[in-house]
């Protein structure tokens, strides 16, 4: 008989394919696992697989006794309560740099499509303006990307790459993280001083309590009117009310996003603004970068119903 695993979050069905063929899943489809689950099909269940940023608390766990693992789908896993798995012995587990490579390429995507205004020269194209030689502020030459200043803020597996990336756009790179890294980028031992410095902030830190709003009011007044901010971290990284803002009153250049604050993201201010670049968190959403998550997933899985270690366990969970 396989091994029984609780699919928590709603997953397309395409991603669960592989997994569904070495374990016998059962699929919450996003909902409260008892509102799916009797209890007696709940108690049995020893392992978990979940997104990295659905919220899974204490009571979530508590309606599966013998769960003993939590395997987040992806590299994130600021969803999860850590401090509730570690008293309750649970082991969780997560897809380290198996998306990096395409997050960085989507990062890099958006810094460009806004840079260079990618969005308003397809629309100039499409309605005609451009074959009717209409004018279009819009359209007026922007700096572009030699010579800029690129901060990162994050400087892990997907900030190196993002880092390494830009540098072919004969630009400077800097960064700031919780501890210096061996690269060889200009380090900065704070966002405030990397915001100073640059004229577009690459948001690649890891979300959580300490990061929540990090990318607030002052940080984009200091990134100034022709700063660009990306952000393919997580949402409550940026103080989603004060970048609106800043976009209003022109306080920075523009930005591009591919997380929110709330998702999925319904349009409101931030789709009205054309120096805007918006993309549906797809920045991991590709062939192989879901091929290498769900290896870790398996792998994990795996290593747990065998009686050994996580191999990618979430330090200090």
């Amino acid at each position: 008989m396989p091994d029984k695993v609780l699919v928590f979050s709603r997953f397309p069905k395409a991603q669960m394919v592989r997994i569904g063929q070495r374990f016998e899943l059962m699929d919450a489809a996003g909902k409260r696992p008892s509102d799916v689950f009797s209890a007696d099909e709940l108690a049995p269940v020893r392992a978990m697989i979940t997104a990295g940023g659905t919220p899974l608390r204490a009571d979530m766990m508590d309606l599966m006794p013998k769960l003993g693992a939590i395997v987040c789908y992806g590299t994130g896993y600021d969803g999860a309560d850590l401090e509730a798995a570690a008293k309750r012995n649970i082991a969780v587990g997560h897809s380290p740099g198996a998306n990096a490579s395409s997050v960085a390429d989507i990062a890099v995507t958006l810094m460009l499509a806004a840079v260079r205004r990618l969005h308003v020269a397809d629309d100039y194209v499409r309605n005609g303006s451009w074959a009717g030689a209409r004018p279009s502020p819009m359209m007026r030459p922007q700096n572009g990307m030699r010579g800029r200043k690129v901060g990162v803020y994050g400087i892990g597996e997907i900030g190196q790459k993002i880092a390494a990336r830009v540098a072919a756009f004969e630009t400077e790179v800097g960064y700031f993280s919780r501890s210096r890294r061996d690269v060889p980028y200009r380090y900065f031992d704070s966002l405030e001083r990397l915001t100073d410095w640059c004229s577009i902030l690459m948001i690649a830190v890891r979300a959580g309590e300490d990061t929540r709003h990090a990318v607030n009011a002052d940080i984009l007044k200091r990134l100034g009117e022709d700063g660009y901010v990306v952000n393919i971290a997580r949402g409550s990284v940026i103080d989603q009310p004060a970048l609106i803002a800043a976009l209003t009153d022109k306080t920075i250049a523009g930005a591009g996003l591919d997380v929110y604050a709330r998702e999925p993201h319904a349009p409101d201010e931030l789709t009205a603004f054309p120096n805007v670049v918006l993309s549906p968190h797809i920045g991991g959403h590709t062939l192989e970068s879901h091929v290498g998550m769900q290896d870790c997933v398996m792998a994990n899985l795996e290593a747990y119903f065998a009686g050994k270690p996580l191999p990618y366990e979430v330090k200090g969970a």
